[in-house]
């Protein structure tokens, strides 16, 4: 039986989610073939062998996270071993979000261990995380991105008020995003150019790049990539709900209040649906992608599509986007987590 190593938490702002997510998988994971180990990372960057009752649920409001006293994780060329015993990991799956964990970092980290594990390499997460950079892979693919403009936060402390007249043309409203952000932290909608400037300080205080891009009317639509067996599928697409009164899907929005929900399969005409899904494809093997991914786009009202983002691990509780639209095209919870397994072993 294989061993499987489920990662979670991280320094990264969204550690309850990765917590969430973990718990998700390791509910759902199918003991008659795999043997789950919990690893928590904590925010400090300590790696803790966590018991498998470990809770990593939603409780009273209150989110998960990873602290206590723990056996050590120590990683090596050997692998990961606690005390001076081996883990005999024959597999990694690390559900982690954002910073750390999609970023590149978290990946490096596993490159030196030597053990399979789930999803993008280094190079693929760190080019996904940078919205400006893959924004120039995806629209050298032929997918239309949305007018936009990157700048430093040497640029802008520089003369600010130069920028803020070069960014006119974009028109209003516009979106300020941390370049290498995660779930929408650093990401303010503008609607006038005065409060624009808090707008940059907001991003800036996640990254030190920050895109600045035209706002899309249209639908928010997202997709589910799967590798099985080599091959790449494309899920039935999902319309993003969101409640009125939030200004747009934001973190509280997508994890706290229970303001949006996914409609699937959205509500497009077949070929808007088959181009949705042909582009998730394109943008997945632009940037080199492994595993899964959930790409997220834009469909506007005369059925124009726009890439928004692409996301190397997609939250993956049993009520997350990415599960809910495998659901849909036929792939269960449990299924979903074995093709991702299978696919680490066969590339690793």
């Amino acid at each position: 039986m294989k061993r499987v190593a489920i990662l979670c938490g991280g320094p990264g702002s969204e550690h309850e989610i990765s917590c969430l997510s973990a718990g998700g998988v390791l509910s759902a994971i199918n003991r008659s073939e795999y043997e789950p180990l919990l690893i928590g990372i904590t925010r400090e960057g300590t790696w803790m062998a966590l018991p498998l009752d470990y809770p990593l649920a939603l409780e009273n409001g209150s989110l998960p996270s990873v602290s206590g006293d723990f056996p050590e994780v120590i990683r090596g060329v050997d692998g990961l071993t606690v005390g001076a015993t081996s883990m005999s990991i024959d597999v990694i799956f690390p559900v982690l979000h954002g910073t750390y964990g999609e970023d590149g970092q978290l990946q490096r980290d596993l490159d030196l261990l030597g053990i399979p594990y789930v999803g993008s390499g280094a190079v693929a997460s760190e080019l996904a995380m940078d919205k400006s950079d893959a924004k120039s892979y995806f629209s050298a693919a032929g997918i239309a991105i949305a007018p936009s403009v990157t700048l430093t936060e040497f640029e802008w402390k520089k003369n600010s008020e130069a920028v803020t007249k070069s960014i006119e043309p974009l028109g209003l409203p516009l979106f300020v995003k941390a370049s290498r952000g995660g779930s929408s932290r650093g990401t303010v909608k503008v609607k006038e150019l005065t409060s624009f400037a808090a707008a940059m300080e907001e991003a800036l205080s996640f990254d030190s790049k920050v895109l600045i891009e035209s706002a899309i009317t249209g639908a928010e639509v997202e997709c589910a990539v799967l590798e099985i067996d080599g091959n790449l599928r494309a899920s039935i697409p999902g319309k993003v709900w969101i409640d009125p009164h939030y200004e747009f899907y934001d973190y509280q929005a997508k994890y706290l209040d229970g303001a949006t929900r996914i409609d699937i399969p959205a509500p497009f005409g077949a070929e808007v649906i088959e181009k949705i899904q042909k582009f998730a494809l394109t943008a997945f093997t632009a940037i080199g992608a492994k595993g899964l991914a959930r790409v997220d786009f834009f469909v506007t009202p005369d059925e124009k599509i726009i890439i928004n983002e692409i996301n190397t691990m997609p939250g993956f509780t049993r009520t997350s986007a990415y599960p809910k639209m495998w659901q849909a095209t036929g792939i269960g919870y449990s299924e979903l987590i074995s093709h991702l397994i299978k696919s680490a072993l066969q590339a690793g």
